[in-house]
């Protein structure tokens, strides 16, 4: 997929998929937006990436912030066409009664609050061109997981979110698809072992993906091969889908 002359924002920059991204993206030709909270990291990689690539402090639970980082983006690149919404939290971990309330809220603000603030000020520029806007999903969207009762939730109303978005925008170009890459060699993957709360949780760490294959997926997501899946998502635990993005 040559992506030259195309300009990608990535929330959750700053490490596991989120910066396997910026740089699968940047070799393909992209300019790439980094954005994060942890602001030394996303600077490093953004200097390893080089001219192509700027760094953006952020929380995307903050829809100024939000907004803020599109009007950088546009103007150090001139545009916007792609909006991979990466960022994300496991926390809290535990049994319903168990968790602590703010804590619950405060992943709902960043996983799905989080991707609606940067599609909402993402819009108007991926307009311009016909943009694609590829969220992180999970199978958590799907299956009610003991521990991930916030995790499960958010996720599967990013799942509907994602829908809304090519109901009313596909008319717009905007090109709406979701991808649940499976469990991940991560951080996040790290935190969900030690809590060992649940199944996900006694997995051997070597049957976890490396965080470049999801990374390589979201960019064969951008191209026409991947159009059918507006609207929808896309499961990289499918063999077929492994095969077209070069995997396997």
């Amino acid at each position: 997929m040559d992506m030259n002359g195309k300009t990608v924002m990535i929330t959750g920059a700053s490490r596991g998929i989120g910066a396997s991204a910026a740089r699968i993206f940047a070799e393909a030709g992209a300019n790439v937006a980094l954005l994060a909270r942890s602001q030394d990291d996303i600077a490093e990689i953004a200097g390893e990436i080089g001219q192509s690539a700027i760094a953006i402090p952020c929380n995307v639970a903050r829809y100024a912030e939000m907004t803020a980082a599109v009007e950088t983006t546009v103007q150090a690149f001139g545009g916007l066409d792609v909006l991979i919404n990466n960022a994300g939290v496991v926390d809290p971990i535990g049994h319903i009664g168990d968790t602590d309330p703010e804590a619950w809220g405060q992943l709902i603000d960043i996983n799905l609050k989080g991707v609606y603030y940067g599609v909402h000020a993402a819009l108007p520029a991926l307009r311009q061109g016909g943009g694609s806007v590829l969220t992180i999903s999970s199978g958590a969207a799907h299956s009610a997981i003991e521990g991930w009762s916030a995790y499960c939730s958010s996720k599967a109303a990013v799942n509907m979110f994602n829908r809304a978005l090519h109901n009313e925008e596909a008319a717009n170009g905007i090109r709406a698809i979701g991808l649940s890459p499976g469990t991940v060699a991560t951080q996040m993957q790290r935190t969900i072992k030690a809590s060992g709360i649940n199944p996900v949780s006694q997995l051997d760490w070597e049957t976890h993906i490396p965080a470049d294959w999801p990374a390589k997926c979201l960019l064969w997501m951008c191209s026409a091969e991947a159009d059918r899946f507006c609207g929808d998502e896309i499961s990289l635990r499918d063999e077929d889908i492994r095969r077209a993005v070069g995997l396997i």
